[in-house]
């Protein structure tokens, strides 16, 4: 990760991390960069938060000052931006959304033409714009120059684009959801105007809550982080399914008919099942991080399902997605991954395929769920003085490998460093809580007995 952009892009509180000096310097590079070989044509979404209006602008604006055309969506979700810019051409483009985090933060996503995420490379080109130490081509450029006269780019309204998105995701759709009652929590974010009318357009009976923006109200107690509303008002409305999306749309969870959470390790079981039945599972493997639940891959196997692991972010599962040819990873957070279709997290879509599997099944969402079982999960932070040596310490990795030895089959033990706090993590999963609590103090006793912790 970057001194700026981390692996969901540049993060920070807007108006004092991320400013609008910012997205202006991000606009005039990526402007400048793009239209070195022709007028570069750059296609720009953003989120409900009030200040995605301050970045939108400043962002445009530089790029205009450097001679590219601005394609603006206006409102919507990080994976419409992935699918108009890799559908229409577009050089690359651009989310402004802090994803799941509250109104005041502000995040601004970078895609390349094929609408995944940026490389690190041009990452580091940005980086070095931003620090005034740019070196492209084997020249420095303290500052880039700016376009006049008709060089100067236009900014040019594209919501037509985002129909286009909508018009997909209904094509998507294999079955009617005629009969259906679905709630749909739309976290006061992107998918408010989008989510709706394509459940709608399909037949559902669509009951919707949490689609109010104000500017101020993106995510909170709403949404994928706060599912307890949703899992009221199916529980109370007798609904057939909900799902909840976060502030930019990339990530989906559910509840099934009981009220029940139905997380993204659960949405990956059903669905990898049901291409598995259908012979669509290519290389017969599930991809997810390191944090998945155990259980997940307990079912997995009964299941006669092989998976791979990655690192936390779903930066990393597209990646080995893309280099082995895989169709379904994610994490339990909800970005789910059809690489068929997108080549980013698209919470609407993980909903219509979950829809997909009930309507093909003609089973309930709980039914659908029943094989696999959650382990409980106990986390520990231990802030320290030097990740590398806590992980390294052999007294540390003795206890660690004690742990899983006693584990076996039964759950297992993870140890991580943070990407971004000074911060080692301790995680056990195991057939009982206590056994989790018990087994995590144990190592983190051992990791403050070594010297490790920081005061």
């Amino acid at each position: 990760m970057g001194k700026y952009f981390g692996t969901d892009g540049f993060r920070g509180k807007a108006g004092e991390g991320l400013t609008a000096e910012h997205a202006y310097k991000i606009g005039r590079f990526l402007g400048w960069y793009y239209s070195r070989s022709h007028r570069a044509q750059i296609v720009v979404g953003k989120d409900t938060r009030r200040s995605s209006y301050m970045l939108e602008y400043a962002i445009s604006a530089g790029m205009a000052a450097s001679g590219a055309d601005v394609y603006l969506l206006h409102v919507t979700t990080t994976p419409s931006v992935s699918y108009v810019t890799r559908t229409d051409g577009f050089d690359c483009g651009v989310m402004i959304s802090a994803s799941h985090n509250p109104f005041y933060d502000n995040g601004i996503k970078l895609m390349n033409r094929e609408g995944e995420k940026m490389d690190e490379a041009t990452i580091a080109l940005v980086e070095d714009y931003l620090d005034g130490k740019l070196e492209v081509d084997g020249s420095l450029w303290e500052e880039l120059p700016l376009a006049a006269g008709e060089e100067v780019g236009a900014v040019i309204d594209h919501s037509a684009g985002r129909n286009r998105y909508i018009g997909y995701l209904i094509s998507l759709a294999m079955y009617s959801f005629k009969g259906k009652r679905i709630a749909l929590d739309c976290a006061n974010g992107s998918s408010w105007n989008i989510a709706p009318h394509v459940f709608a357009a399909l037949g559902a009976e669509v009951h919707v809550i949490n689609n109010q923006p104000d500017g101020l109200n993106i995510n909170r107690d709403a949404g994928s982080t706060h599912m307890e509303g949703l899992q009221k008002f199916v529980r109370e409305n007798k609904m057939d399914v909900g799902f909840a999306f976060d502030g930019d749309a990339d990530r989906c969870l559910a509840v099934d008919e009981n009220g029940d959470l139905v997380d993204g390790d659960k949405i990956m079981y059903l669905y990898a099942c049901y291409m598995k039945g259908r012979g669509k599972l290519v290389n017969n493997k599930v991809v997810t991080t390191v944090m998945s639940n155990f259980g997940l891959y307990k079912a997995l196997t009964e299941a006669g399902i092989d998976f791979a692991k990655t690192k936390v972010g779903d930066k990393y599962v597209y990646e080995h997605m893309v280099a082995h040819g895989d169709r379904i990873g994610g994490e339990q957070s909800g970005h789910i991954i059809f690489s068929k279709y997108a080549r980013t997290g698209d919470g609407i879509l993980t909903a219509l395929k979950v829809m997909e599997v009930m309507l093909a099944k003609k089973q309930t969402l709980s039914k659908l769920c029943e094989p696999m079982t959650v382990y409980p999960q106990v986390l520990i932070n231990v802030r320290v003085k030097d990740k590398a040596a806590a992980q390294a310490d052999p007294a540390v990795q003795e206890a660690v490998q004690a742990v899983s030895d006693e584990l076996g089959d039964t759950g297992r033990i993870l140890v991580r460093e943070s990407g971004t706090e000074p911060l080692i993590r301790v995680m056990v999963e195991a057939p009982s809580q206590e056994q989790c609590r018990l087994l995590a103090e144990r190592v983190v006793e051992v990791i403050r007995a070594q010297g490790h912790e920081r005061a």
